[in-house]
């Protein structure tokens, strides 16, 4: 950086899983620069993922896609006056709000037509066809390593959990009827990216049952917004008993603690699975329309369970198919692999 930043400001991702695996960076920007105020600007609704964390002085929550958002963030970053911006995501909007916001030093991935809004920062690896898709906690690490910072041994994501956040997920399990020695399976059936990532509700209803035939085990449905007619399909579908969630609204930040309680999840490709590999809970990922070397770190205790498609991966929200890719991995596979990666982490 040109500048030591006295007051550092950080763009964070917009996705729950891009701001997981974004940990790893803001971990390195605190150790870097540990006498520095940072501050977070991130979307309202994700702001509760790093809340609690030791990252940040001060958060910014912000809804920037509309023009008035848009132009109150303007203003609010024009008042904190930061020295320095790190731009996380890689999007002309979030750039050019930092420079509207009066920043003179704005470092971050140099692409989609914002070359000169941006003081320096890394390009994207390029190949034939196009950008290279790398891990995302090896995409944001990149940018700084570009500044020449003192990179952490270990670029593993990390979540963390206030006291009193703690008690209420407790108080929350205890009305479930989940007691401390009992094992507690989350299934997440849901993904706020669209249709195209979920595995069949029936599916899920029939692994809680298989669940319930190998183990004495409590199954929590976790239900994101929207989610409540998936989660009730399930329940009517399965002879399993399953806890519902959804009537209890849980954000973003209490399913932290519900996550952590888990010995195993289950869920599509979101969310979700990077808290549990923050939290270091196995996790088996179904993963359908997304190119799996954007999350191919970190997976010591993921099992990614995949067919590989002539049409895959796609990127598409809803799937102009018969989805195939979702639906050929059956019940009993994802069984088989849970089971397999339980046993072999015992």
């Amino acid at each position: 950086m040109k500048t030591q930043p006295k007051r550092l400001l950080v763009f964070c991702p917009n996705w729950v899983g891009d701001v997981v695996m974004a940990t790893p960076a803001l971990d390195c920007l605190r150790q870097n620069y540990p006498d520095a105020e940072l501050i977070g600007v991130i979307r309202n609704y994700v702001r509760g993922v790093v809340e609690d964390g030791p990252w940040f002085d001060q958060i910014i929550g912000c809804d920037d896609k509309t023009t008035r958002g848009f132009c109150k963030l303007v203003q609010t970053i024009h008042s904190l006056n930061p020295d320095v911006a790190i731009v996380l995501p890689s999007s002309m909007r979030s750039a050019l709000t930092v420079r509207l916001g009066g920043v003179r030093e704005i470092y971050g991935y140099r692409r989609n037509g914002r070359l000169l809004l941006m003081t320096g920062g890394p390009k994207p690896i390029r190949a034939q066809n196009g950008i290279l898709p790398i891990p995302m906690v090896e995409y944001y690490m990149e940018i700084c390593r570009w500044l020449h910072l003192k990179i952490p041994e270990v670029t593993k994501p990390s979540l963390f959990l206030s006291d009193s956040l703690q008690e209420k997920g407790n108080q929350l399990l205890d009305s479930y009827g989940i007691k401390p020695d009992d094992m507690v399976i989350g299934m997440n059936p849901g993904a706020k990216f669209g249709s195209s990532k979920c595995w069949p509700p029936e599916y899920f209803a029939k692994l809680a049952e298989l669940f319930a035939e190998r183990w004495d085990c409590k199954i929590l449905l976790f239900v994101g917004p929207g989610e409540d007619e998936i989660a009730q399909s399930i329940i009517e579908m399965s002879k399993a008993t399953i806890v519902n969630t959804g009537p209890d609204k849980i954000d973003l930040a209490l399913l932290k603690h519900l996550i952590k309680r888990c010995q195993l999840l289950v869920t599509n490709d979101t969310g979700p699975r990077h808290y549990a590999v923050a939290f270091d809970i196995p996790v088996v990922v179904i993963m359908g329309p997304t190119d799996p070397r954007y999350t191919a770190a970190n997976l010591e205790k993921t099992l990614v369970l995949r067919q590989e498609l002539d049409c895959s991966p796609c990127h598409k929200k809803t799937c102009p198919h018969d989805h195939e890719c979702m639906f050929m991995i059956s019940p009993h596979a994802v069984f088989r692999g849970s089971e397999n990666l339980l046993e072999g982490l015992a």
